[in-house]
């Protein structure tokens, strides 16, 4: 038996497909264009994800027997609108989960509607990058297209409905709308009417590892698969990473060094932090978690290597940067390269660079960068700290879980070992997992989790440089209340 994970993310659609025992036995990749029609705008056309889907399926299958292929499941980019007509055409270009257009709408929801009221409907407070606030936008600066609606989507619920037909979402994904009533696992009725959304252009909830439907007879036949497969729900993309790394249930962690950053806790609790620093969400496990979310983590890297630097060798660049020097640099960085999110709720933040002389390196500015991903990741660790959470370990996924050096300071940086997936493929691979279990080869997420995570290595801090980065993440809480005003 087959399964595929459909890991749908921001510039690429990366498709797994994974057997019965949990092996990855074929990937492809697609990718698609981002569009930026302003300075902090980004866009996607979801017919590019849906494309991406229609040619990669097929390549994935090459070799293998596509009637044993049981289900689907995708992990996705959350929090992206996509809005449809009465006919199910797109109205316009995906608003992303990156995109800054929407602080005057944050400011409304937060000030004029009031923090203590959106935390009490939905368990969040506004974020830019929410859907809610863009609603708001288009509701203001879009007024046609917005009285054309007539379905609203996220990312991966396009790519489900164009599968099966059905308007779906799942609890984990729907919990960043800042429309869901995340307690209580329903539509927020009062956060409907603020940002003038009818309930019926909601899609219908379901439990992550749900089956939604089975696949349309074009589409199946266009893909080469069985009708008889079944799609489930999925999961928003940091949910989904979360059953792909194994945590589950009560007090697990997994931190994701992605084109952006996570902390991800899982509970089987609902709970809120009070200052709403952390996002209160429902879990794809069928539980709860809170979870810091920084937007530009690995992407930081990529864009001092790829942009400034002009190269590609992540590795070439970070080969001069020693042991000794680890937690000795005199050069900051703020990673807040499309503004912040977790904990800091800053959309017009920008990324500095802090301490550089004339003996400073080319090496010692991409460490800075890598210890600056590293302590914002530290920024959301110790809020879950003050809310008396016990994080003694955590997973570690993510593309920049792969370099070793940017592992040893991210351990040391938070004092605790991280722990490496044996398979480590994102959300994909919770996507297929979920996949199983709608299909009946599990009964549940976390006996799925049990049965096919296994952990490769451990990274240990060392308690002489973790001493040396508690100095050195002093500094860098400094750095961003002090130059805060120059923003704006």
């Amino acid at each position: 038996m087959y399964y595929i994970g459909i890991d749908l993310g921001t510039s690429a659609c990366k498709l797994l497909l994974v057997d019965g025992a949990g092996k990855v036995a074929n990937t492809v990749t697609k990718e698609y264009p981002l569009s930026f029609p302003q300075p902090g705008w980004s866009e996607q056309e979801p017919e590019a994800w849906w494309q991406a889907v229609l040619e990669g399926i097929p390549e994935l299958l090459g070799g293998f027997d596509a009637s044993q292929v049981q289900g689907i499941g995708a992990g996705g980019q959350m929090h992206g609108l996509v809005a449809l007509d009465k006919d199910d055409q797109v109205l316009r270009p995906a608003i992303l989960w990156n995109d800054g257009r929407t602080a005057k709408e944050v400011e409304y929801l937060n000030e004029t509607i009031g923090r203590d009221k959106l935390s009490q409907y939905t368990a969040n407070i506004a974020f830019a990058g929410f859907t809610a606030p863009k609603l708001l936008w288009m509701r203001e600066n879009e007024p046609e297209l917005f009285s054309r609606i007539e379905k609203i989507m996220l990312p991966k619920d396009y790519v489900n409905y164009r599968l099966t037909g059905v308007h779906c979402t799942d609890f984990s994904d729907a919990s960043g709308m800042l429309l869901l009533d995340v307690e209580h696992k329903c539509w927020s009725r009062e956060m409907c009417e603020i940002c003038g959304v009818e309930e019926g252009w909601l899609p219908r909830l379901y439990e992550s590892a749900q089956p939604v439907g089975t696949l349309l007879p074009a589409v199946a036949r266009q893909l080469g698969l069985p009708e008889s497969a079944i799609v489930c729900a999925g999961a928003g993309d940091n949910a989904a990473a979360a059953i792909g790394t194994g945590t589950v249930g009560d007090g697990s962690a997994n931190i994701s060094l992605g084109t952006s950053g996570t902390l991800f806790i899982s509970s089987q609790k609902f709970g809120v932090d009070p200052h709403n620093g952390l996002h209160a969400f429902a879990h794809a496990d069928g539980g709860w978690h809170l979870m810091g979310c920084m937007l530009s983590a690995a992407s930081c890297n990529k864009w001092w290597c790829e942009d400034i630097l002009s190269t590609g060798d992540y590795a070439a660049e970070q080969s001069p940067i020693s042991r000794e020097k680890l937690g000795r640099g005199t050069v900051y960085f703020l990673p807040y390269l499309m503004g912040e999110r977790s904990p800091i709720n800053d959309s017009e933040a920008r990324s500095v660079f802090l301490g550089m002389d004339m003996g400073t390196t080319r090496a010692d500015m991409t460490q800075a960068v890598l210890e600056g991903v590293a302590f914002a990741i530290r920024d959301s660790f110790e809020v879950a700290k003050s809310l008396g959470l016990e994080i003694p370990q955590s997973t570690l996924c993510g593309g920049g879980s792969k370099s070793p050096l940017w592992r040893e300071i991210l351990s040391n940086v938070l004092g605790i070992p991280l722990r490496l997936p044996q398979t480590e493929q994102g959300p994909g691979y919770g996507g297929a997992m979920l996949a199983m279990v709608a299909c009946g080869a599990y009964g549940s997420a976390q006996e799925a989790c049990g049965a096919l995570v296994r952990i490769a290595d451990t990274v240990e801090p060392d308690a002489e440089l973790t001493a040396r980065y508690e100095e050195k993440y002093r500094q860098f809480k400094r750095i961003y209340p002090a130059v805060r005003g120059l923003f704006r």
